[in-house]
């Protein structure tokens, strides 16, 4: 018993001896193993090319706010010593930058669409180019008994306004009314004017409007930016200025109108004329705020004096969502009065020139007051009859 004991305890002593020497080897090898993977890893980034920047002599402010791309230029490297208290390192500023890239997007308004190369339509469709609207009755001074002022606010959202941001692509262009807006002025030569009143006093070009709504303007602006590769270089970057009251996509689907509501004597009607046009744009948040608090503000971008724009209207067809074979133009839409709209300030006793939202508080209350002034308007026309 004891011989067969001792044979026992040494066979396990091997065994376990031959396990940890087998373990022991097989830890040298992952080792050697893993330090030639680095090794070889560590020859082949050393001998990989340094990235080069090409320089180029090409002058500042040759590129047009409209392209696409990057276009960059170096200078010789500058030593600059900062006298920053406590510190004494040597900023290099190297390089300077123009970064002239625009933000290109598939949905910007007032972009180009391209022309079909087929008849898209299973008819001959005829051309609207020499379609022009018809002209107002002049009306007289002395004809015009009674008159009163009235700006409404269309909401596309609204169902009966849909067609305002129908988002489609036709011969015509981008068919959202506001791109339909940007048309006419940068090819019908339709003039915009400043929102800061609406009387139409400050004339913009179209390079103000299209900078009103990219969120890159027309504007350079110089900034420095830290060099990733260097914590003590700083790159002098030339940029389009960020325009932060710049609108988002799809974000401009609400309109105001300037009207002018007149009793005409001699043909013994009430007529409405539009007087102009504004396309209205959320107010940004301040910087540092993430959410709103509060309903969303909005503000007129320009105005577009509406006169001058029917003939541009005259020429874009409206989207018909029952019958896309009777579809009206957009100066059909208006002399139609086929929108829905909400009376935001009248001249009805308001001697202050203040909005109904001045006025009164309470947004129910508020179209309350609107629905009363179309009252008005419609009351004053039957009292003047007697039967």
């Amino acid at each position: 018993m004891l011989g067969t004991s001792m044979e026992i305890l040494v066979l396990y002593w091997s065994k376990l001896f031959f396990m940890k020497k087998l373990f022991f080897f097989s830890l040298i090898s992952i080792v050697f193993i893993n330090t030639g993977i680095y090794a070889q890893f560590g020859k082949l980034k050393k001998t990989q090319p340094p990235t080069q920047v090409p320089s180029s002599t090409q002058p500042a402010g040759t590129t047009a706010p409209g392209n696409t791309g990057t276009k960059t230029t170096t200078q010789p490297t500058v030593p600059v010593t900062t006298g920053a208290p406590g510190k004494n390192i040597q900023v290099v500023t190297p390089q300077k930058r123009f970064d002239t890239t625009r933000e290109v997007g598939g949905r910007e308004y007032g972009a180009e669409v391209k022309p079909s190369r087929r008849l898209g339509f299973a008819y001959k469709k005829e051309s609207v180019n020499d379609r022009k609207p018809l002209s107002y009755d002049d009306i007289r001074e002395d004809d015009a008994t009674y008159s009163q002022f009235v700006w409404r606010e269309i909401d596309a959202r609204e169902k009966m306004n849909l067609h305002f941001i129908y988002s489609a692509k036709e011969e015509g262009g981008d068919q959202r009314f506001f791109s339909i807006l940007l048309n006419a002025i940068k090819n019908d030569s339709v003039i915009a004017f400043d929102a800061v009143d609406d009387r139409f006093t400050t004339p913009l070009s179209y390079d103000d409007v299209i900078g009103m709504s990219s969120s890159k303007s027309n504007k350079l602006d110089t900034v420095y930016q830290e060099n990733p590769n260097d914590e003590n270089i700083r790159d002098t970057v030339v940029q389009w200025k960020e325009n932060i009251k710049a609108p988002k996509a799809d974000s401009i689907y609400k309109f105001r109108i300037k009207e002018q509501w007149v009793f005409d004597k001699e043909s013994s009607r009430m007529l409405v004329r539009i007087i102009g046009i504004a396309p209205m744009a959320p107010n940004p948040l301040p910087p540092g705020m993430k959410k709103q608090v509060g309903p969303t503000t909005y503000y007129p971008m320009f105005w577009l004096y509406y006169p001058d724009l029917r003939p541009s209207l005259a020429k874009n067809f409206a989207y018909n969502s029952k019958n896309a074979g009777g579809r009206q133009t957009w100066e059909e839409i208006f002399e139609g009065r086929f929108f829905s709209s909400n009376i935001i300030k009248s001249s009805f006793n308001n001697s202050k020139d203040r909005t109904l939202a001045q006025l009164i508080k309470d947004p129910l209350f508020q179209l309350l007051e609107g629905e009363n002034i179309k009252e008005k308007l419609f009351n004053y026309e039957q009292d003047l009859w007697s039967y």
